[in-house]
This record gives C-alpha cells, sequence and structure tokens, in this order.
C-alpha cells in the first residue's frame, strides 16, 4: 500500500493572562449573581488582559509552548495562521504581527476571520498547506480578547467572554491513508449569513468605523448550536470515516456548559469524554479549543494515538467540526 501524506498536530500550547474576574467581580457593577451564571452557563471565572497587551502577545506565548512541545524552534516555522475576531490591527494581519514578536523566518502569515469557528477553519486551511506540500511546520493559533468587545451593562453577553490563546504545530506525516493513520482525518465546515442578527459585533472600518460591541440573542443561538453542531459533527466524523462513538475525546467549544451537553446528549457521546474547560475562561471564542486541548494534554488525558472529535459554532453563523488522530 503507498503512502498517504498527512497533516498532524505535533505540539500544542495554551495562554491566559494572569488577571481573574470571577462571577461575584461581575456581580458588582452588573445586575447578575455567581449563582445565576453557573447555573445557566456553568461558568466560574474569565481571564482579562492586561490594558498594556495585544491580542499577538497572548498568541506568540501560546505559539512558544506549542513549539516547545512540539520540538520546534522559530527558524522552522513557515506558515502562521491566526484565528482571531479581535486583531491588534486593521491591518497588517496579527499573524504578521506574531511572526515578528516571535522571530520566524519570512514565510506565510494572515489571518481568518469565522469568529469562535475560525480554529477549526484554521486547521482546515493549515491541512491543505500541509497535506499539499507546501508547508512544513505550521503554527495554527486562535487568540482573542474578547473583554475588549463587551457592553458591560448587558448582563446576557458580558458574563459570557474572557480573554486567551491557544496554538498547534502542524506538521507533515506519512501514513496509509485509513483511519488509524495519525493527523487530520476528517472536516465540515459550514456558513450561514442570514443569521447575522443572532451574534455580531455592531461596528466595523466601513460601516461606522467603530470597533462595536458584541450582541448576541442567546437562546436562539443556543438552539442553533445543538442541531448545527450535531450535523457537522456527524459529517465530518464520516468524512474521517469513522463512528462517532469512536472517538476517545471530545473536545467542543467552550461557549457554554448547557450547549456542550446538549450536543454531547444528541450524539450519544459519553460525557467522560467530553473536554470542559469554560468553568475556568468561559467563552474563549477560537481559542477555546486549543485551549482546552492543551489542559487535557498537559493533564494526560490526551494520549498519543487518540482519536479526538472538535467542534465550534460562532456569529455570521459559522460552525464546524474536525477529527484528528493525535
Amino acid at each position: 500500500m503507498s503512502s498517504v501524506r498527512r497533516s498532524a498536530v505535533t505540539g500544542v500550547g495554551g495562554y491566559l493572562p494572569d488577571e481573574i474576574v470571577t462571577n461575584d467581580d461581575l456581580a458588582k457593577f452588573v445586575d447578575t449573581s455567581d449563582e445565576w451564571i453557573r447555573e445557566r452557563t456553568g461558568i466560574q471565572m474569565r481571564r482579562r488582559a492586561a490594558p498594556d497587551q495585544a491580542v499577538s502577545d497572548l498568541a506568540v506565548e501560546a505559539a512558544r509552548r506549542a513549539l516547545a512541545a512540539a520540538g520546534r524552534s522559530v527558524d522552522e516555522v513557515d506558515l502562521i495562521i491566526v484565528a482571531t475576531t479581535t486583531p491588534d490591527l486593521t491591518f497588517p494581519a496579527t499573524a504578521a504581527i506574531v511572526q515578528r514578536k516571535l522571530g520566524c523566518p519570512v514565510g506565510v502569515a494572515f489571518d481568518i476571520q469565522a469568529v469562535c469557528s475560525g480554529f477549526v477553519y484554521a486547521l482546515s486551511v493549515a491541512d491543505g498547506f500541509v497535506a499539499g506540500g507546501r508547508s512544513r511546520c505550521a503554527l495554527v493559533i486562535g487568540a482573542e480578547m474578547m473583554t475588549r468587545l463587551m457592553d458591560w451593562t448587558d448582563r446576557g453577553t458580558c458574563v459570557l467572554f474572557g480573554d486567551g490563546a491557544g496554538a498547534v504545530v502542524v506538521e507533515p506525516v506519512e501514513g496509509q491513508g485509513t483511519t488509524a493513520d495519525r493527523g487530520l482525518l476528517g472536516f465540515a465546515l459550514r456558513a450561514d449569513g442570514t443569521k447575522q442578527d443572532l451574534l455580531y459585533v455592531d461596528g466595523g472600518p466601513s460601516t461606522n468605523g467603530q470597533v462595536g460591541k458584541l450582541r448576541m440573542q442567546g437562546n436562539q443561538v443556543f438552539r442553533h448550536a445543538v442541531v448545527n453542531i450535531s450535523e457537522a459533527v456527524t459529517a465530518a466524523a464520516a468524512d474521517a470515516g469513522i463512528e462517532v462513538d469512536k472517538v476517545d475525546w471530545f473536545i467542543p467549544h467552550q461557549a457554554n456548559l448547557r450547549i456542550l451537553e446538549g450536543v454531547a446528549k444528541r450524539l450519544g457521546i459519553d460525557e467522560a469524554k467530553v473536554v470542559t474547560t469554560v468553568a475556568e475562561h468561559a467563552n474563549t471564542s477560537a481559542a477555546s479549543i486549543p485551549l482546552a486541548m492543551s489542559v487535557a494534554v498537559a493533564d494526560g488525558r490526551i494520549k498519543p494515538g487518540d482519536l479526538l472529535l472538535l467542534e465550534a459554532m460562532g456569529g455570521g453563523l459559522t460552525w464546524g467540526a474536525c477529527v484528528l488522530r493525535f
């Protein structure tokens, strides 16, 4: 049997800013409570970046940790993709800023904007580069400062989000073209622009020239999330040629504990297989999946050879899923 070039995740890293904002902290200036937030979301705290930190700073820290885990140096990186909805600047791309701050050589660097689904989208794009032979060492980073988009008078949104970054190194490996191969095995990516009003930011360079604030119809987003994510997960598993119940770990976008539980139940996934970190860092948008991965790799749950299922849904609406063998 001839070999097949695959894209494999060879290192994972995460970074959270130092400042912890608890539910009780929020209750001091918005009409909410620790009990209200925990009951509806499962969130206990979130991190907030320092005023002098940019999202590229968070990305750089996560990238350094991922490179160390992969045993790679910045000199070997030839592709950087940053998934973010909170870039440093309108341009250049945050990925180019990360390239400069890391000290990587001239290569390919660009951003992807699919909000909370950005990391899954970015992995798919990196797979095209790496499996296609155009990259030998790619950094795929999800980095967000969602607290910069909050309307701190809106208790329905400001309690949900936090800041952070997660990164993976993606490198080529040889496989046999079977589900036993290490690497990225299957994807399903979706978008429905007609649902924009359910989750969006009310600002932009070409509309009002402002950064804007996040706006969300929470109940509608919840309803679409459980149904849409389940469909994408099933499609990604079919693309990979595996059954959903064969996965070792389910790593969902850390948006809301009730959504996580709803999707797992709909798919028939054992709760013991679900990696959940939303309580510690809230919804960090594109950063949440790699952050959860970094925690589960660090504590020994995720081991080489494990079959992982990733999924996310975000503004747009966008959603998607990925199956990979670690």
